[in-house]
């Protein structure tokens, strides 16, 4: 009986989150006209010695489940029909953002650097909008930018940590409530429920912020961990 009970729980608990994950895309795409598409996701069989397995055909796919490919970043779309023929089919598809556009940009980072640079920004008193964090990286979503306006910013400061990763104009990011090789992806600064689309603020408020956090962090920010 315990087993069956247990059995029950644990088919509820999958039905909750497969219509988050539904419910989330169709609040990004058509409240906030964020464009998204499922990702890569992960297969059945999730967990090995060496950890998630990704359902795309590389088996040495170093972002398991993180990234789109069928179908493509191209098909990101705020259509909500689309958005719900799609995680009607693939109900445990996480969650992908096209960066750029019109779209939010962001700047992620290792974790550890995550905390400190938002410790940072919040002594400044520095206004953040949502922050994604997942069990090893997080990202800060900002507001859109090209990448001639990116480097100029970069080409002043006297080193980048390649540790930091810059999402932007035909870029990706996975959102809340995905799960991925990493984990969980969550809201470590969620938006304001019931808000409209969510403030973001400009690069240039973050950057130098982001840049000192990793330099600071273990291994000086050189360390690439996904």
């Amino acid at each position: 009986m315990r087993e069956i009970l247990g059995r029950r729980r644990r088919l509820r608990f999958r039905r909750k989150e497969r219509t988050a994950r539904l419910d989330a895309a169709v609040t990004f795409a058509v409240e906030w006209d964020w464009p998204v598409l499922p990702g890569a996701g992960l297969r059945a069989t999730t967990r090995t010695s060496a950890g998630a397995t990704c359902s795309c055909p590389d088996p040495e796919c170093v972002v398991p489940g993180a990234h789109p490919y069928d179908p493509g970043l191209l098909a990101a779309t705020t259509d909500e029909r689309m958005i719900r023929w799609w995680w009607t089919r693939r109900p445990d598809a996480p969650v992908v953002l096209a960066t750029g556009g019109g779209a939010p940009c962001a700047v992620s980072l290792p974790a550890v650097a995550g905390a400190r640079a938002l410790a940072a920004l919040d002594a400044m008193g520095m206004r953040l909008g949502p922050v994604v964090a997942t069990p090893t990286r997080w990202s800060i979503l900002v507001a859109s930018y090209d990448l001639e306006r990116l480097g100029e910013l970069l080409y002043a400061k006297d080193s980048v940590p390649s540790s930091l990763r810059f999402h932007g104009e035909g870029g990706y990011l996975l959102l809340p409530p995905s799960v991925a090789g990493t984990g969980q992806v969550r809201w470590e600064r969620a938006p304001l429920a019931g808000s409209a689309r969510p403030w973001l603020p400009d690069v240039e408020a973050v950057v130098d912020a982001l840049v000192e956090a990793s330099t600071s962090a273990p291994g000086g920010g050189s360390r690439l961990a996904y």
